[in-house]
């Protein structure tokens, strides 16, 4: 039998003898880690201390542990000793290209963007290479994402000089990106990140003296020329760098202009005469090749060929490179984790790849997560402030909204309305692509909003308004998959090509419904614009009645003219539509249709005069009233809406006042009609109903807009406040 105490004893001898091994593991591992950072520094800058590319035989075998510069270990894909994050500056300024032009590529540039702003510990300068198209995006984009610690300035590069060449755009960005810029990191848009992209640009304290250009391994046969009969790829260094992504030509697997992952030493390819050089060798090459069948990558290879030295080989974990004869899976499958996923197919996700739903969800959780949540700032990195000429967007929230925000009380009963007028709505402009035809003098756009229990109704507005449309959606990020599904399935939306659909990001409890009216009109096109709600349906001779009325009536820059379009309800879910207006007449007889809101809001629409209308053979002239709120045709250069109106109530009132305020004379269309189909009541509209707090703040806020009117209209707005008042009574 032990004495007592014993047990105690051995017990606690035990527990020492397990924190000694733990400890053993824990710091002997990184005193091991420290020593050989230390032989790695004697080394030399130009060291890597771990292999770097696997390398596949001639016979396509891979032999485990192979590289290209002889038989190495895979170790390097294993990070537990990787110095390089704890060597970088907490908050050095990362410089990142990205080369974007059209509509798709300016959609997958915000994926690359959320994977990036998730890992990153430092503050980023993006410089988007662009064209036209997505410079108005993604200038939009950034402006209102106002990410901390994003540089304010998003340096556009002008693409006059190599105007439809992006392609080769990569080749000469020492030359397009500024000057004063030594180091850059080029990403393609069909990446995603699964670490801080600050382990990246690490990389750079490790180049020699010579090198000026990182890239990873091509990881496919391509350059090795033996993938069918006369299949002759430009010269590479054995299988070659990727800096391109997969497209299919003729049944194989080629590589188009695309940057994938590159470091470049700028400062050193300036140095070095870099524009000669690759256009030397191209030419040279395109005596006998005639034609480089993978843009940019080919004479990247070339050069490289020529100059071995030029390049730092990059771990294959940083560019794992995913198409249907991709090699990658003996990079991953010994990667104990992976930095860099490089959606390099045609078929991007539909890629055939037996891990691709691994791949597939880490690209989705970035797709569908919400933006608005990568608006933190970096904790410990002082704030950089924009220069002088920039706008204050993008490096944090302007003094003026923060100070705006911090004086709201979360106790005052409209503390909801007063957010949400404060917000700051990431909005994405032509999400889709848009081919309009050059518009006419007379051309008018139909202008309105939506959310997504609507869309529904997109396809019945799109078979009765044949002409452009610029609609603004008020979606989450996952939600935007979900139209973008819906638009694909759809043959009536997937044929249109002059609809421009905006996505305002969704952010608060209440609907911004004139600051997504504002969106959608600032982005028309044409002279005109119909402004008008997701549910009405207008009559199909609409847009081509529209454009001969005002030809007609001679409606110049001069003249400030709201045409009235007289607007009805039916109760019913289906409706034989009324092709003209001698039909529509027939239904309002037989009680199948009703004159818009007669039984709940009939001021809303009395000043129309539809006594009047039912005989009128020419437009006639109607004087504005208090709650008067028509869809109306306006100049595209019309008063935008107070965003102050949220939720439910008053916001097309208020946009009716502004109009009569400015003079504009009402006209009503005498063959013109628009139709509201039944729907199940929002959100805010029930609030409306059942809260009075919710009424009270609306009227606070009707009261701030007359008290505006007469501060930018003295005496004139004073009939607005008289007239309200007599609403008021009467009611």
């Amino acid at each position: 039998m032990l004495p007592r105490g014993r047990p105690r004893a051995l017990g606690a001898a035990a527990l020492l003898l397990l924190l000694l091994l733990v400890g053993f593991f824990l710091f002997g591992r990184d005193l091991e880690c420290e020593r050989r950072e230390r032989g790695w520094r004697a080394e030399g800058p130009g060291f890597l201390p771990y292999p770097l590319t696997p390398h596949v035989p001639p016979d396509g075998r891979l032999r485990g542990s192979a590289s290209l510069d002889g038989e190495l270990t895979w170790d390097h894909n294993r990070s537990a000793c990787v110095p390089l994050r704890s060597l970088q500056p907490k908050c050095e300024l990362l410089h990142v290209a990205i080369v974007c032009a059209g509509y798709n590529s300016s959609r997958d540039v915000i994926t690359l963007v959320k994977s990036m702003l998730f890992y990153r510990k430092n503050p980023l300068h993006l410089h988007l290479v662009t064209d036209d198209v997505a410079r108005n995006i993604l200038e939009t984009l950034f402006h209102t994402w106002m990410v901390p610690a994003v540089r304010s300035q998003v340096s556009w590069i002008p693409n006059t000089h190599y105007s439809g060449l992006y392609g080769l755009l990569k080749l000469v960005l020492p030359d397009a990106l500024p000057p004063d810029l030594a180091r850059v990191i080029v990403l393609d848009t069909d990446i995603t990140f699964a670490s801080d992209i600050a382990e990246l640009w690490a990389f750079f304290a490790h180049f020699s003296d010579k090198q000026m250009i990182g890239l990873v391994e091509n990881q496919s046969n391509w350059y090795l020329g033996n993938l069918w009969k006369n299949h002759r790829p430009w010269p590479a260094l054995g299988r070659g760098f990727n800096t391109g992504a997969v497209l299919s030509l003729g049944g194989h697997d080629t590589l188009s202009p695309s940057a994938g992952v590159i470091l470049l030493r700028l400062d050193r390819l300036r140095e070095a005469g870099w524009e000669q050089m690759w256009k030397v060798t191209a030419q040279r090459l395109l005596l006998t090749l005639s034609t480089t069948s993978l843009a940019d990558q080919d004479i990247f290879n070339a050069v490289i060929k020529e100059h071995p030295g030029l390049v730092l080989l990059l771990p294959c974990i940083w560019n794992v490179q995913l198409s249907d004869h991709t090699l990658a899976e003996h990079c991953y499958s010994e990667a104990s984790d992976l930095k860099v996923i490089h959606w390099n197919s045609p078929k991007k996700l539909r890629v055939k790849n037996k891990h691709v739903q691994f791949f597939r969800n880490l690209y989705l959780t970035f797709l569908e997560y919400d933006g608005n949540l990568l608006r933190r700032e970096l904790f410990g990195c002082p704030s950089q402030p924009p220069p002088r000429a920039e706008q204050p967007w993008s490096s944090s929230f302007s003094p003026q909204l923060q100070q705006a925000l911090a004086q709201l009380d979360e106790e005052d009963a409209c503390f909801e309305f007063q957010q949400q007028w404060l917000t700051v709505h990431r909005v994405h402009l032509t999400f889709l692509p848009l081919d309009l035809l050059p518009s006419e003098a007379h051309d008018v756009t139909l202008v309105a909003q939506l959310s997504m229990d609507r869309l529904q109704m997109l396809e019945a507005l799109c078979s009765h308004w044949p002409g452009p449309m610029s609609l603004a959606l008020y979606l989450t990020d996952a939600e935007t998959q979900q139209f973008l599904r819906f638009v694909e399935a759809s043959m009536v939306l997937s044929a249109r090509s002059n609809v421009a659909y905006h996505v305002v990001y969704r952010e608060g409890p209440l609907y911004p419904v004139n600051h997504l009216r504002n969106v959608a009109l600032a982005q028309a096109l044409t002279s005109y614009v119909f402004l008008s709600d997701i549910d009405f349906l207008p009559a199909y001779s609409l847009y081509g009645y529209l454009r001969a009325s005002i030809k007609q009536l001679d409606l110049g820059s001069q003249r400030k003219v709201a045409l009235v379009v007289p607007a009805f309800e039916s109760p019913h879910y289906r409706l034989s539509f009324p092709t003209s207006k001698a039909e529509l007449l027939a239904l309002l007889d037989a009680g199948s249709l009703y004159t818009f809101r007669y039984d709940v809001w009939p001021r809303g629409h009395a000043p129309t005069d539809y006594a009047r209308w039912r005989e009128a053979r020419a437009p006639y002239r109607v004087q504005w009233a208090a709650n008067y709120e028509p869809y109306v045709v306006v100049p595209r250069e019309c008063p935008r809406y107070d965003s102050r109106f949220v939720g439910f109530g008053w916001n097309k009132v208020a946009h009716i006042v502004e109009l009569d305020a400015q003079e504009y004379e009402f006209l009503v269309l005498p063959e013109a009609f628009t139709i509201h189909m039944p729907h199940a009541p929002s959100l805010d509209i029930s609030r409306f109903r059942s809260s009075p707090a919710y009424r009270d703040c609306l009227q606070a806020l009707k009261d701030e807009f007359h008290q505006d009117l007469s501060r930018r209209y003295g005496a004139a707005a004073l009939k607005y406040l008289t007239a309200l008042q007599q609403s008021r009574s009467s009611a």
